[in-house]
């Protein structure tokens, strides 16, 4: 559900020419056709419960579609009225305004920690699959990506493993190999509580269960794929773990450069020079 205001709903209804029952220039089919490209079927009767005018059926949808969603259509509309030269003598600000409230809007993102997907390292193909998983986002469609985000997933793992020596083949499955990771990390101290070693742990498990998702119930393979809610959950844990394995080891990689200074310093205060 929205949080769009009273004051942001009158604007777009002015901008949109909403009064009279229609939205912009748009007929049955286009009204269709436009929202079609967004993934709604605003032709559902859950959009006509208000009435079945196109510009009630959009007031309902600003009532029952997300923040990002909304200000991706409004983006859109926008977008369609300047080509289709719609505003005419329309304020300048007016627009402005509108274009304001589609910022605000997609500025709630449905994956809180999105920009913890992205490579780290320049391998081409590590960068496409994290292009591809954060564009899924933005086109909120987690499930079509689950595929992709496990791959992701894999590359980032075993990338990040490899710095620990930890042993790496075509057949050792993520969830292992995450799991030397982890063990790895608690006999280098680098974890700093019981509780943060249950959740890494716990996501081992994850990781496995992972694995069925991906193989079962995604466009990996010809299966129906999985629903939209459970598929934006999967989406937010992987990207808040992610998040965080990153951050961990930058710290690591902070202290080891920092002690590996000191090292050079005592070898240097230790050296006479005669």
């Amino acid at each position: 559900m929205s949080d769009l205001s009273g004051s942001e709903r009158r604007k777009l209804e002015k901008l949109l020419g909403m009064g009279s029952g229609y939205v912009l220039n748009f007929s049955d089919r286009t009204f269709g056709d436009f929202f079609d490209e967004y993934r709604v079927e605003i032709d559902n009767e859950q959009y006509k419960t208000g009435g079945t005018s196109k510009a009630n059926r959009m007031r309902t949808f600003w009532t029952v579609a997300n923040n990002h969603v909304l200000g991706r259509v409004i983006e859109g509309l926008i977008e369609y009225a300047n080509e289709e030269q719609c505003f005419g003598d329309s304020n300048p600000s007016l627009v402005t305004n509108c274009q304001n409230i589609a910022k605000r809007l997609l500025s709630d993102q449905p994956v809180a920690e999105l920009d913890a997907l992205t490579a780290i390292s320049d391998d081409y193909d590590f960068e496409i699959v994290a292009n591809h998983v954060r564009e899924a986002i933005d086109k909120n469609q987690p499930e079509a990506a689950l595929d992709r985000l496990h791959t992701f997933v894999n590359k980032l793992v075993r990338i990040t493993c490899e710095r620990y020596n930890i042993e790496i083949t075509v057949d050792k499955p993520l969830n292992s190999v995450f799991g030397e990771y982890v063990k790895k990390l608690r006999e280098d101290g680098h974890l700093e509580s019981a509780m943060t070693d249950r959740i890494l742990r716990t996501s081992i498990s994850v990781l496995e269960a992972f694995n069925d998702v991906r193989n079962n119930k995604s466009l990996a393979h010809d299966n129906p794929i999985l629903n939209y809610e459970e598929s934006l959950l999967i989406f937010n844990h992987v990207a808040a773990s992610i998040r965080f394995i990153k951050k961990l080891e930058a710290s690591i990689k902070t202290k080891s450069a920092t002690a590996l200074d000191k090292t050079k310093d005592t070898k240097n205060d230790d050296f006479i020079p005669f």
